[in-house]
């Protein structure tokens, strides 16, 4: 199954789920998870699957600092409801990364390893992508920058004929080539550039720190 080349260098991110451990999926419960595994789940790769895969992995160093995330021990709060824009978009790759489900997730092994209902839509003064420890309750805002990183405009003019069938192979082409530029260049040329996601802390009360 060939992929872009570029998925193989975009840094990956390694969480302990302790559920995995508990009912032996790996030994350890370390799971590392890969963009790769967002652009499976979300059927497509795009900028905003990038920016939420960005900002969810750069909120989550926020909140952890040096140690490995938790997974599933990490509520997710968005801005937006679930039906409106690309939200249940980022909703899903937030779950894929933290284990916060909504009313369909798991329920628990004997009140433990609870994933359902932490992940919740329309939620005011949310910025962004909001994670909270549940353990501490430590919380940040992180929110992806995504306009620091434009497409080409030319991908405006041929988007419509693609959709419209007028297209030609050369027009399909070049399309996807510049689509898939801009998504490498958010998540390769500027993972580290530190204004692309903007990271806001706050306090247990879910006020700015």
């Amino acid at each position: 199954m060939p992929l872009a080349e570029y998925f193989s260098r975009i840094p990956s991110i390694t969480l302990y789920d302790p559920l995995a451990e508990v009912l032996g999926a790996t030994d350890d419960g370390l799971i590392e998870y890969t963009f790769a595994d967002a652009v499976k789940l979300a059927g497509h790769a795009c900028p905003t699957v990038a920016g939420a895969w960005l900002a969810t992995i750069r909120g989550l160093g926020a909140l952890y600092g040096s140690d490995t995330p938790v997974r599933g021990q990490i509520a997710v709060a968005l801005p937006e409801t679930v039906e409106e824009g690309v939200t249940g978009v980022i909703g899903s790759i937030a779950t894929l990364l933290t284990g916060a489900a909504g009313a369909g997730g798991f329920k628990g092994l004997g009140g433990r390893y609870r994933r359902r209902d932490l992940l919740s839509f329309g939620i005011t003064g949310v910025s962004g992508i909001r994670l909270t420890r549940r353990d501490t309750g430590a919380s940040v805002d992180s929110t992806a920058q995504l306009h620091r990183v434009p497409g080409d405009p030319r991908m405006s003019e041929l988007l419509p004929c693609i959709l419209g069938g007028t297209a030609t192979p050369e027009d399909v082409m070049l399309f996807r080539e510049l689509w898939q530029d801009r998504v490498r260049r958010i998540l390769v040329d500027h993972v580290s550039d530190p204004e692309l996601v903007e990271i806001r802390y706050l306090t247990a009360s879910g006020n700015p720190s």
